[in-house]
């Protein structure tokens, strides 16, 4: 549990549900294989087992307090080549995103061409605006990679909050729950959280998705605030507010690889 309270994920990607918050920061490490040395995060948490993470940035492992490195070590042993399947999976099919005019950025599921337009005006100028199919960035003539990055970021997550607010608003409406609070994230390995004191967080990666997953994982963390645990209670809770939700599930899963890293 952390200083805010009991946190529930919902983890991006390929981890078992984590039991609790993470406690301490994590620490790296590495593991030598038969076929190659991995490196790895380690994070001491409040929780009954072990898990691993893969993501396009490497390999976590979530532990008990009282697991011993040997006891993890050997769990990764055993998880050896799961592991390398995933990391191979991560490496080949995240696109590598360029801030160039014609790459393509998916909005709510369907693809939107990046066009930059230079300008010689003032900072305050700057904007990004949605045209039909393409996503137009009105910058600087003398802006450069840094500058547009943190101009579509800023669009792109507020495009996020206005839509993942309804829907939060709407699936706390449909299971009678008061109203969470919602935050925009830039967690690299939840799609969102859902803490005891009603505050909902989403991903600002979820932008990317078309509107029925970001649904889902809304649908998911709001019905955290009844049941705080993946147990069949909450999966028939969801399911009743979320019809399909453990397909809903994999396909976003499968999806989060294909996404391009911005």
């Amino acid at each position: 549990m952390n200083i805010f309270g009991k946190l529930f994920q919902l983890p991006l990607g390929l981890e078992t549900p984590a039991v609790d918050t993470i406690a301490v920061p994590a620490a790296g490490r590495q593991i030598v294989f038969g076929c190659g040395t991995l490196s790895y995060g380690l994070i001491r948490a409040k929780r009954r087992s072990i898990g691993i993470t893969v993501g396009s940035r490497g390999v976590e492992v979530r532990a008990p307090r009282w697991a011993t490195l040997r006891e993890i070590e050997r769990f990764l042993r055993e998880k050896e080549k799961w592991i390398w399947h995933h990391l191979g999976s991560h490496r080949h099919e995240r696109e590598k995103f360029s801030w160039i005019s014609g790459e393509s950025i998916p909005l709510f599921g369907q693809p939107a061409a990046l066009e930059i337009r230079p300008i010689a005006l003032k900072p305050r100028d700057r904007r990004v605006h949605l045209d039909e199919s393409r996503l137009v960035a009105q910058v600087l003539a003398d802006d450069g990679i840094d500058e547009l990055r943190a101009l579509i970021h800023a669009w792109l997550r507020e495009n996020l909050r206005q839509t993942g607010t309804d829907r939060v608003h709407h699936y706390a409406r449909a299971l009678g729950v008061p109203l969470p609070s919602v935050r925009i994230s830039s967690a690299r390995t939840r799609w969102g959280s859902c803490s005891a004191a009603g505050r909902i967080s989403l991903n600002w990666r979820l932008v990317h998705v078309p509107s029925r997953l970001i649904d889902y994982v809304v649908a998911h963390e709001i019905a955290h605030l009844r049941e705080m645990n993946h147990s069949s209670r909450f999966w028939s809770l969801l399911e009743g507010i979320y019809p399909g939700c453990r397909e809903a599930r994999r396909e976003l899963n499968a999806l989060e690889r294909k996404l391009p890293d911005l």
